[in-house]
């Protein structure tokens, strides 16, 4: 492992639109100081005693992978997650450490979670994020670290991300239009996000990368199909996601809303699909391979065609929250116990309770459904 450029990653400045006149973003002693309140719109559950042996639901799904947000702070402003202006922030000293993470996946992967998928807000705004990295490797029983980023800090940093351990990498880039893509994003950064994309290549390692787009109807219909065409070009899987109920304005609705069935049908009029099989039964996305054998995408139908039987996932947010579904309204702290001095065993009653108190589904479907948490960018995708 070449440790010069983990660190060079590490002690180097971000750079990136932040929008926070005034505040530091400069990193804080926990030792030093205790951290601020954060008002919060969701619950915050309070545990249960549980007799679980493993991350088991009520439903028999186990679950293994992590979702670990380590900031809710981006450098785009893509509108189906963020307003233009006026985001608010969590606070520094809300946001758990690199100790404090590292901590925490460890206890959880004491319990079984072998998968950990880094994400945001965007990772690569956290200086310390190849450390992050490097130190998640050395959590046992950890056996795949991947991320997913906005691309736009990725070319200057994806050597050193690779050295620091990690596995697979998606990349979110919604259209290969700049006029567009600046519509979406509210920057315009569309050649710096494909330069990063194109810089993946020199680390065969992490293929397949995989292309995260979000369409939205009335937005993106004219992108699909060169986005499909990007997975017929180049050695990317492009994944269609459909939008979903988590933007910081609450401004979203089902005619946003593009079915996977109808985008499938849309791109195999040009080019013929057929279904593959998922690459394991709680993945999220339905893959289809073109029929000339010229690449491979993905739906990710979480509205539509929700996966929610067979999920296998939790999430930790960047203050130390820990949510067993995207769309929970309660979730469980585990940051501030753990600053307060918990043991593990006493962690692991926090998070097994959590576990066992989950849902069956989100239940985006059901009439009259509301989603009143917290956005997207505050959980991590």
């Amino acid at each position: 492992m070449r440790r010069s450029s983990v660190n060079r990653l590490a002690a180097g400045a971000i750079e990136g639109p932040i929008d926070l006149p005034g505040e530091s973003h400069a990193e804080s002693s926990v030792a030093e100081h205790r951290p601020e309140p954060v008002a919060l719109p969701t619950r915050l559950r309070k545990p249960t005693c549980v007799s679980t042996p493993a991350l088991a639901d009520r439903f028999g799904r186990i679950h293994r992978s992590l979702r670990l947000s380590v900031t809710d702070r981006c450098n785009l402003r893509c509108r189906y997650c963020m307003p233009a202006e006026g985001m608010r922030w969590l606070p520094g000293l809300a946001i758990a450490t690199a100790d404090e993470m590292i901590r925490l996946v460890a206890v959880l992967a004491r319990l079984g979670v072998q998968d950990i998928r880094v994400t945001g807000g965007e990772p690569l705004v956290r200086p310390d994020i190849a450390v992050i990295l490097e130190r998640l490797r050395g959590v046992t029983g950890i056996r795949e670290i991947s991320m997913t980023t906005n691309g736009v800090l990725l070319a200057r940093h994806i050597d050193a991300l690779v050295d620091a351990g990690l596995d697979r990498l998606n990349v979110s880039i919604d259209s290969l239009d700049p006029v567009r893509f600046a519509a979406i994003t509210r920057r315009d950064d569309l050649a710096r996000a494909l330069e990063g994309l194109a810089a993946c290549e020199r680390h065969p390692t992490l293929g397949p990368v995989k292309v995260n787009a979000v369409v939205l109807r009335g937005v993106g219909e004219d992108d699909v199909l060169p986005l499909a065409g990007l997975a017929r070009a180049r050695p990317y899987v492009v994944r269609f996601i459909e939008a979903m109920p988590l933007d910081a304005g609450r401004e979203w609705n089902a005619d946003q809303v593009i079915p996977g069935d109808e985008l499938r049908r849309m791109i195999s009029a040009v080019w013929p699909l057929r279904e593959l099989s998922r690459s394991r039964p709680s993945a999220p996305g339905r893959r289809w391979r073109f029929v000339d054998g010229a690449g491979e995408i993905e739906f990710v139908s979480s509205v539509t065609e929700p996966f929610c039987a067979m999920c296998d996932r939790l999430r930790l947010t960047a203050d130390g929250r820990l949510r067993s579904c995207l769309f929970a309204t309660e979730e469980t702290d585990l940051l501030g116990p753990l600053r307060g001095g918990a043991g593990d065993d006493e962690l692991i009653e926090l998070i097994l309770a959590n576990v066992a108190a989950k849902g069956p589904g989100h239940g985006i479907g059901t009439p009259g459904w509301t989603y009143e948490g917290r956005p997207m960018s505050m959980i991590g995708g």
